[in-house]
């Protein structure tokens, strides 16, 4: 079963007029299961009109420090968001999958230099890394390149002014905003020359050991090309999507016909029949099977199962390595069977 925990709102903090951030109380007895690491998120489910509905959102504070917390925007037409931003309480009930996710850092021993590109609620997980770093790397520096529209729009602004103060020869922060032009800021959006001015004019000195980007797929996309433009090796460069691209790839294998499917999902082996067109995750679903899943859009690894036996291919992947492919992971929402059976394991993750 995918566990979901009932957690009480212990506060709604207004960021900016478009978002608010949830701080949820953690009960002393779910304290070891909703442990979690810097960058990782949690998946929050509820109903709305009787239809059930589940969003990942980002934490954005810092392991161990006696907070739980995330940061929802108000996205038009959106579902959630829209209540999350207007209507909850403190006091409210919400049912709370336990942090995962591979956009992680694990603090070390090293002393190290890091940047991050972030853009709009991107910030959330990295604000979690800085954090950590500032905590736990006491020697470790960090430089932050942050987009937004304007102040305003800048989800964290004060809270980043006052790290800055708190570690001003630690932490740096870059400010770009495509709607205002700002005292000590770069206006327009992250392109290549903000990347370059980061990375080879005003922290030349720095080498940096890792890069965190995190926000819409063609930001990341466009700064990692420049990164590796500059020599950044892929392994330095570690990303988390906020919305991806509708662009589809196209189904090399046969999906014509049907493929008999089994699942494995804690320890139980369900069977049904699916058309090859459709997504294995889709499919599971209608079939009661509780698997667990969260975006449906390929941008999150909640879904992520191992082929046992068999072949699927993914219309979408922007998570999962060519090495994990390899040895047989796929997203489950992206994943079409190409073969006439197919055996998924979601425990063998």
């Amino acid at each position: 079963m995918s566990k979901f925990y009932p957690l009480k709102i212990k506060e709604i903090i207004r960021e900016t007029s478009q978002a608010v951030s949830l701080s949820f109380e953690i009960p002393e007895n779910l304290k070891e299961e909703f442990n979690f690491s810097a960058g990782q998120y949690i998946t929050i489910r509820t109903k709305i009109d009787g239809e059930e509905l589940r969003r990942a959102y980002s934490l954005c504070s810092a392991p161990n420090s006696e907070e739980f917390k995330v940061t929802v925007k108000e996205v038009e037409g959106g579902k959630f968001s829209v209540i999350a931003n207007n209507k909850l309480s403190a006091g409210d009930i919400l049912e709370v999958h336990p942090p995962e996710g591979k956009f992680i850092f694990t603090p070390g021993e090293e002393r190290k230099n890091y940047a991050a590109f972030a853009a709009g609620s991107g910030i959330t997980p990295v604000l979690s890394i800085i954090k950590t770093v500032l905590r736990d790397e006491a020697h470790s520096k960090f430089v932050l390149t942050y987009g937004n529209k304007s102040i305003d729009d800048t989800i964290f602004f004060k809270e980043l002014l006052q790290l800055q103060s708190q570690f001003p020869h630690r932490l740096f922060v870059e400010f770009v905003y495509s709607r205002t032009r700002e005292e000590n800021s770069h206006f327009g959006r992250i392109e290549t020359s903000t990347v370059n001015y980061v990375i080879k004019n005003k922290f030349k000195d720095h080498p940096f050991d890792k890069f965190y980007l995190c926000g819409p797929e063609a930001m990341i996309n466009h700064v990692s090309g420049v990164l590796k433009t500059n020599g950044v090796s892929e392994d330095q460069i570690q990303f988390e999507l906020f919305t991806a691209t509708a662009e589809e790839k196209e189904i090399e294998g046969d999906t014509d016909g049907q493929t008999a499917v089994t699942i494995t999902v804690d320890d139980e082996e369900f069977s049904f029949s699916m058309d090859r067109k459709a997504v294995v995750l889709d499919i599971a679903l209608e079939n009661d099977i509780d698997v667990p899943y969260s975006c449906q859009g390929g941008i999150c690894s909640s879904c992520m199962a191992r082929i046992t036996e068999g072949k699927a291919e993914m219309s979408k992947n922007q998570i999962l390595t060519e090495d994990e492919i390899e040895e047989g992971f796929i997203l489950t929402c992206q994943a079409h069977p190409t073969t006439p059976t197919l055996k998924v394991d979601f425990d063998d993750v």
